[in-house]
């Protein structure tokens, strides 16, 4: 199994067991808020990297 699939398949392990132990807002609050926040600590330059590497993995 790669990485992506282990991360992947972690994050659904993870979704479900705050879907389970919390209240469905704040479960809910937890998936959204964590990669957001994540993004927001990113510098400008890394920032702007990951949207590159985003659009070429689009094939724009």
């Amino acid at each position: 199994m790669s990485n992506r699939a282990k991360v992947a398949v972690g994050g659904v392990v993870t979704g479900v067991v705050l879907l389970w132990l919390l209240p469905n807002w704040l479960a809910f609050l937890v998936m959204i808020g964590v990669p957001v926040g994540a993004y927001l600590l990113l510098d400008s330059s890394q920032r702007t990297r990951l949207r590159r590497a985003s659009r070429k993995q689009l094939g724009r």
